[in-house]
């Protein structure tokens, strides 16, 4: 109920001498406690009779209390003073709380029955408005209905969007930067570019989606929340369908990682609804938190998973699954070296995946990031990669999250599938040492793979051995010695070609080069000591 609700009744007579007529309220509270705050639990009217008040300062003090509690306003009577003085109207004025008159001849317990059975009505017709629309979800209204119903039925409109800035219903100007605000939010709802922001559902908000309300709903957050609610239920019965693709997916990566032949292969393809002549890439994705790179996997394991009923954490298809274990390893599972938990980074990985390419594929999850064949139908894998890279800019937002993606090449038949897997996993592992990102897999064939592999600790001890003689002389003489060496072994070893890069006499190039094989004990004119001055480099 909101407070013009109130004023509207022809008795009893009350006048709003301060504040926003629309603030709604849940609930009637009468007290003449100085100190009210510990009986609040917030979004009440609290009705008073001034009797706490023994001077002008009191007023300040008790409408702190309020809005401390989270109350929508404040009712004063006149009987006890005769008047409503005007430090309670300046107080409640300065804190933004709305500041009812209440007459001498209304009595608090009349107006509190009227606006009770008001509020009761209010829930009952909620109510109704509730089962009105969870029982088009349940049958079977989509989206686009939900929406025109909860428009018509609670006068609100807006549209879903996922966190990394996919429309799913609507059309809002700047869905990225919905994205963002949702992904950065202290607390929901919360508002943005004339929106409020509720989430969908439950779970990380890397996977998730949210819900935009046009306007301002914080004072009607029940009403953004009921709706949330019925889009979550949309979103899981979209969900139930998707688990059974998954299974089917998760089991031809199996096959292919197994050796299966290639009729078997073939069979599956078609199963899982791909067309083995058609251009396809292998997408790996996985979530990863800040922090010094993992640990390798070992080398006898086959894509991060040495299991002998598991290949990269996928169940093979004639595995055996125990009591209630789902047929992907890791979703529900935890035993066993490398074994996504349920919330582990190939799970929400794959969930991303999934709504990054706008669900129009399934990423199941397993102990090495979760996998997907996505078709290119007609595209390049350039246009994959640039598709990817945009959602993954936006979910760069996220403060405690960082998104890795791996590509394949393109591919083309089911025999290429194992070789793809693979490749992708090599990128994806490589964008975990570069803090997050899309790699494609022109970019593994490189020392830079190489590093990715090697155990964090490692790459800085090795780092440290070879260049802290020269990252010490620079810091106690002001020279450039660290700069220099890698400016020269950029222009491959060229004199010439370094000065001019740095702007100095070819001499200077040449001083400091000796200076730097002085403090190494390396020879920069051996092709093996410029390796390892080049690696330490990297690996900083």
């Amino acid at each position: 109920m909101r407070i013009r609700d109130l004023l509207a009744v022809g008795e009893p007579r009350l006048r709003l001498l301060t504040g926003d007529p629309d603030r709604a309220f849940t609930s009637v509270h009468i007290t003449d406690l100085p100190e009210p705050g510990r009986y609040l639990s917030g979004g009440e009217l609290v009705l008073t009779g001034l009797m706490w008040r023994q001077g002008p300062e009191d007023s300040a003090r008790f409408v702190a209390a309020l809005v401390e509690a989270g109350v929508a306003g404040l009712g004063a009577g006149q009987a006890w003073l005769g008047h409503i003085p005007a430090d309670l109207v300046t107080a409640c004025e300065r804190a933004g709380l709305p500041l009812l008159e209440v007459p001498t001849e209304v009595s608090f317990r009349t107006l509190a029955e009227q606006a009770g059975h008001r509020l009761t009505g209010d829930a009952r017709e909620a109510l109704g408005r509730h089962r009105r629309l969870v029982a088009a979800v349940a049958e079977g209204a989509d989206l686009p209905e939900l929406f025109a119903l909860t428009a018509a039925e609670l006068g609100v409109t807006g549209a879903v969007v996922s966190a990394a800035g996919e429309v799913i219903v609507g059309a809002p100007d700047d869905p990225a930067g919905l994205a963002r605000a949702y992904l950065t939010a202290t607390r929901l709802p919360c508002l943005a570019g004339g929106h409020t922001l509720f989430g969908v559902g439950r779970g990380h908000r890397a996977g998730g989606w949210m819900l935009a309300c046009d306007g301002d709903l914080l004072d009607r957050a029940d009403l953004g929340y009921e709706l949330a609610a019925c889009v979550a239920l949309e979103r899981s019965r979209m969900e139930e369908g998707r688990r059974v693709e998954r299974r089917l997916a998760g089991e031809l990566l199996a096959a292919a990682l197994a050796g299966a032949d290639a009729a078997e292969l073939n069979a599956r393809f078609r199963t899982s609804g791909l067309d083995t002549a058609e251009p396809y890439a292998v997408v790996n994705a996985a979530i990863t938190h800040p922090g010094p790179a993992p640990v390798p996997a070992r080398p006898d394991a086959v894509s991060g998973f040495a299991r002998p009923d598991v290949v990269s954490g996928f169940a093979r298809p004639d595995a055996v699954s125990g009591p209630g274990e789902p047929g992907l390893v890791g979703v529900a599972r935890s035993a066993g070296h490398g074994a996504p938990r349920e919330h582990g980074p190939g799970v929400l990985g794959g969930q991303v995946l999934e709504e990054l390419l706008g669900r129009e594929i399934v990423a199941p999850p397993g102990a090495d990031g979760a996998v997907a064949v996505v078709p290119l139908r007609g595209g390049d894998v350039a246009d994959l990669a640039a598709r990817l890279r945009a959602g993954a800019a936006i979910l760069s937002a996220l403060p405690d999250a960082r998104v890795c993606l791996g590509l394949s090449g393109a591919l083309t038949g089911a025999a290429a599938l194992r070789g793809g897997v693979e490749e992708a996993g090599h990128a994806r592992r490589l964008a975990e040492a570069r803090d997050g990102g899309v790699v494609t897999s022109d970019e593994i064939y490189t020392h830079a793979l190489l590093l990715a592999t090697v155990p964090g600790d490692v790459r800085r001890s090795f780092a440290g051995r070879l260049l802290a003689p020269l990252l010490d002389y620079d810091a106690g003489h002001q020279s450039e010695l660290v700069r220099t060496l890698a400016t020269f072994l950029d222009c491959a070893g060229s004199w010439n070609a370094c000065a001019e890069r740095m702007h100095v006499h070819v001499n200077t190039v040449r001083y400091r080069i000796k200076r730097v094989e002085e403090l190494t004990g390396r020879d920069l004119s051996t092709m093996a000591d410029r390796v390892d001055l080049f690696l330490a480099l990297r690996a900083r």
